[in-house]
């Protein structure tokens, strides 16, 4: 089959690589029908490519049709429509029985010290093949995919696979009251997605950013926005819209990558120099992260607060304003999204008439797979009006 793999910094290809097929009875195959490219694939594009091989298979949000199951797979049979969440969980562990998927303590990757396996991320989270391919495994099976009706475009349930439930999440995690007010900091796909729900559910939200089509977008769903090329102190400007309070919860949907660091930009690019082998213990243990997103969302909130933290971070040694944090009395949630935790919330909301969220036209730019190193390329620089790209194997 045709797959997406990653060859080193900046470098990823088309290749021939072998199908997939059953492994394990827990096991199913499925025909990508759509899959797109994530913020999170960016990472390993770049900062997290030490824990990358080449021809490891990227991508995680995935959808397709059902080809193969194994024989302890019952909920789905072949020929149905699925879609895939990033993470493999179980759904009958200590963890996943409570709801936090994403902690699954039968996929979590205990030689790395990390959670559950993802999908097409590096060997911290499993080394699992993704989904940017014309056909996936999916582990796990008899739990993860979610079925989802025929006669609706695929774009209406793609996003269930991360971004939805993750920004779902993310506004969930900030504990906004009703018709309080949030702060979205970085306007990329989950980042305008949080945008969406939080106004559907009447919130007053900020958006903050500096890309001019996600700005535009920002305010089409409603939400006040703030252009960081144009305030030089963004909780100042965020307070003034809330009675020089701040926010009831803001939310950091950036990660690592936040522009406005130039020091931790420079940090993290020097790791990257080094030989895999010295780069990979020097990220676990003193490697930092551009905190920028992460300063302003803690700033931007009222005393007493909340902050919610999607985006995703890999430093160990990150200075955290901790007399800010504490003086202001802040709670802070965190963490990969629990995907199937949410779903029978969100479902209802997917399936409205109108699409409310505006899903089946949230992307800008819809490509066959062998563009995929092209998208990649277009979508780290932001070129085009760039701010999602789902990809057609």
């Amino acid at each position: 089959m045709k797959a997406l793999t990653w060859q080193g910094r900046s470098d990823v290809r088309i290749d021939d690589v072998p199908d997939p097929r059953i492994e394990h009875p827990t096991d199913a195959v499925i025909r990508v029908t759509s899959t797109a490219i994530c913020g999170s694939d960016l990472h390993l594009y770049e900062p997290l490519a030490p824990f990358l091989s080449k021809g490891d298979i990227l991508g995680h949000e995935t959808m397709g049709i059902v080809e193969e199951v194994g024989s302890e797979v019952t909920h789905i049979s072949v020929g149905d429509r699925v879609v895939v969440p990033f993470n493999i969980s179980c759904g009958h562990c200590w963890m996943c029985q409570r709801g936090f998927m994403a902690q699954c303590e039968t996929t979590q990757v205990r030689e790395q010290g990390m959670g559950a396996s993802l999908f097409g991320f590096t060997e911290l989270y499993g080394s699992v093949p993704g989904g940017q391919a014309e056909y996936l495994r999916v582990p796990q099976a008899q739990f993860g995919p979610i079925l989802v009706p025929e006669g609706v475009a695929d774009e209406r349930f793609l996003y269930l696979s991360d971004i939805l439930p993750t920004a779902w999440q993310g506004v969930e995690y900030a504990d906004v009251p009703d018709g309080g007010s949030l702060a979205v900091i970085g306007l990329g796909p989950v980042g305008l997605m949080a945008v969406a729900i939080a106004t559907h559910r009447g919130l007053q939200v900020i958006g903050v950013d500096n890309v001019p089509e996600r700005l535009a977008r920002a305010r089409q769903y409603g939400a006040t926005v703030i252009n960081t090329d144009e305030t030089d102190d963004v909780p100042g400007a965020i307070r003034e819209l809330t009675d020089g309070r701040g926010v009831d919860g803001s939310l950091d949907a950036v990660g690592m990558e936040a522009h406005g660091a130039p020091v931790a930009e420079t940090a993290i690019k020097a790791v990257g120099l080094v030989p895999d082998v010295l780069a990979k213990p020097m990220m676990k243990t003193v490697g930092i992260d551009r905190l920028a997103a992460l300063r302003t969302a803690i700033g931007a909130v009222r005393r007493s607060g909340t902050v919610s933290v999607s985006g995703v971070y890999g430093g160990m040694a990150d200075p955290l304003p901790m007399m800010e944090i504490f003086d202001k009395g802040l709670a802070l949630r965190m963490g990969q999204c629990h995907v199937k935790r949410w779903i029978d919330d969100i479902m209802p909301l997917v399936l409205e008439d109108g699409d409310p969220l505006g899903l089946e036209a949230f992307a800008t730019h819809r490509l066959p797979l062998p563009q995929a190193p092209d998208a990649y390329s277009m979508f780290q620089k932001k070129q085009d009006g760039c701010i999602k790209v789902v990809l057609k194997p």
